[in-house]
């Protein structure tokens, strides 16, 4: 049996894992989900300073406190860049990365590098104008569902979304990856890619190209952006099949 660490994108908790997570362990598996600095219940400890490397610590910081070895990494949407971080200090306790509708980070790369110039603009306006210069609040989902698949979220999924979302310390999508130390050859790499993510994946991108090939093992999953919401439980069933 594997054990999961699975962590949430921009502005969730890991409340947002809950049914992925219990449909893993009804499988016999260990199923850790991890709130980041500054978010949901750990809104309170963000910081005008609380920014990647703090996310990255997070994660490092939770495996060791747990003594956890063996350790399958699961990183969804912006979680990607502190996965990636991580992944490349936890030597010999890492077994697995999976990147859930995201993939690994280069170094000197930051989230705002994936955006187009006035879309960053505009999350600069909002944090200054609404998070207090340095939190980002969620934009609407109409907003988000232009360049974030919504598909298999119903009314209720989406009410669920919007009601936990918490700010994104802004620091996490504006610090650029300092290092991104390779895990051990004997770590096993998987993408897990929805909609949008498995059309760019298929479309021959030149910088997404390394994903289709070995040691990478991809999984397509026919839901959108946040799988853990609108398919949990097949979520689940790709996570432990890639243990299996």
């Amino acid at each position: 049996m594997a054990t999961f660490v699975l962590v949430p994108g921009a502005w969730l908790g890991a409340w947002a894992w809950e049914d992925t997570a219990q449909a893993l362990r009804e499988r016999g598996h260990t199923a850790l989900p991890l709130t980041l600095t500054g978010l949901a219940e750990y809104a309170d400890r963000g910081t005008p300073e609380t920014d990647l490397e703090t996310h990255i610590a997070d994660i490092t910081d939770f495996v060791e406190r747990h003594g956890l070895r063996q350790v399958t990494l699961v990183a969804h949407s912006y979680a990607a860049a502190p996965v990636t971080g991580a992944a490349g200090r936890l030597g010999e306790r890492l077994e697995r990365v999976i990147y859930v509708d995201s993939a690994p980070f280069a170094a000197g790369m930051c989230m705002l590098d994936l955006m187009p110039a006035e879309a960053v603009d505009q999350l600069r306006r909002q944090v200054a104008e609404f998070g207090d210069g340095w939190r980002l609040p969620m934009p609407p989902l109409a907003v988000l569902g232009l360049s974030s698949s919504l598909d298999g979220l119903d009314e209720n999924k989406r009410e669920l979304l919007r009601a936990g979302a918490t700010c994104q310390p802004f620091g996490t999508f504006a610090q650029r990856l300092a290092v991104a130390a390779e895990p051990g050859p004997d770590v096993d790499r998987v993408l897990v890619a929805c909609h949008d993510f498995a059309n760019l994946l298929d479309a021959g991108v030149p910088m997404l190209a390394f994903l289709n090939q070995p040691p990478w093992r991809r999984f397509d999953l026919s839901t959108g952006h946040w799988p853990m919401l609108s398919a949990p439980a097949e979520l689940a069933h790709i996570l432990a099949s890639t243990a299996s």
